[in-house]
């Protein structure tokens, strides 16, 4: 591996701001449009906003966290950066891609995390969800539902009980955000490839918003969702904690 060019991203925090100051004396500062590397300081939060700001050049982004959570990114530490890298462990995702048609207009939209339906109003939403062309519900009564990738499986989906999917399993978690009919429903698991379509059956009455990440479209009537393996993203995982890994390991986490 040739001697890597590194961009530092820093998230708008002040400790963020302070740690990139802090390397960029330590490893210098090349601008992104010239840099082999990325390195993203914040939380997830900011490392999906990074992956969106860069989609288009594919750059490896290696992420330290000095957010919350920080699932997708490394332990913070400034000693060594350039051998981390070097040793690195990439992570190919693919994003879902989202169409969301209004009454008026269709807007696309790419989420590394999930595509995800809400209602807008104090009524729940109602919706009709079809799979490869078949009507798989003809009517979900519930608060929304979200269409994950296995990178995004332990974000929203988790916190609406969605299933847990490791990266190599190739599924697409579809999981109800506080179904109410039917009660018992709790989601599906799809083939990566499999084409979701979900359609608002009252959108004047119980009107839906589509969000794809932070990409937000309001008064939906229609969304499709499906994995666009045109676009190919590259994250960088220190050996010992690597992104499968932690999938597997939440899946335990009491």
């Amino acid at each position: 591996m040739t001697e890597p060019r590194i961009a530092i991203l820093a998230a708008g925090t002040d400790v963020a701001q302070a740690a990139r100051a802090r390397l960029v004396q330590l490893y210098g500062d090349t601008p992104p449009e010239q840099a082999t590397h990325l390195v993203a300081l914040g939380g997830d939060g900011f490392m999906l906003e990074t992956q969106h700001r860069f989609l288009s050049r594919n750059l490896p982004v290696f992420g330290m966290n000095l957010g919350s959570v920080g699932f997708l990114m490394n332990s913070y530490r400034e000693e060594d950066l350039v051998d981390r890298l070097r040793v690195a462990q990439a992570v190919n995702l693919f994003p879902l891609r989202m169409r969301a048609h209004t009454s008026t207009a269709t807007h696309a939209a790419l989420a590394i995390n999930e595509v995800s339906l809400l209602r807008e109003t104090r009524q729940t939403a109602k919706l009709r969800i079809l799979v490869d062309g078949k009507e798989r519900l003809a009517e979900l009564a519930c608060d929304g539902v979200l269409v994950a990738t296995p990178a995004g499986s332990t974000a929203y989906n988790l916190s609406a009980h969605g299933p847990i999917v490791p990266l190599s399993a190739n599924l697409l978690p579809l999981t109800p955000i506080s179904a109410f009919r039917p009660r018992r429903w709790r989601g599906a698991l799809l083939p990566a490839e499999a084409r979701v379509v979900i359609e608002v059956l009252d959108p004047i009455k119980r009107p839906v918003s589509a969000t794809a990440d932070y990409t937000e479209v309001r008064d939906v009537r229609r969304v499709e969702v499906r994995q666009d393996t045109g676009v190919n993203i590259t994250l960088l995982f220190d050996p010992d904690t690597n992104l499968s890994e932690r999938i597997i390991a939440e899946q335990f986490v009491g």
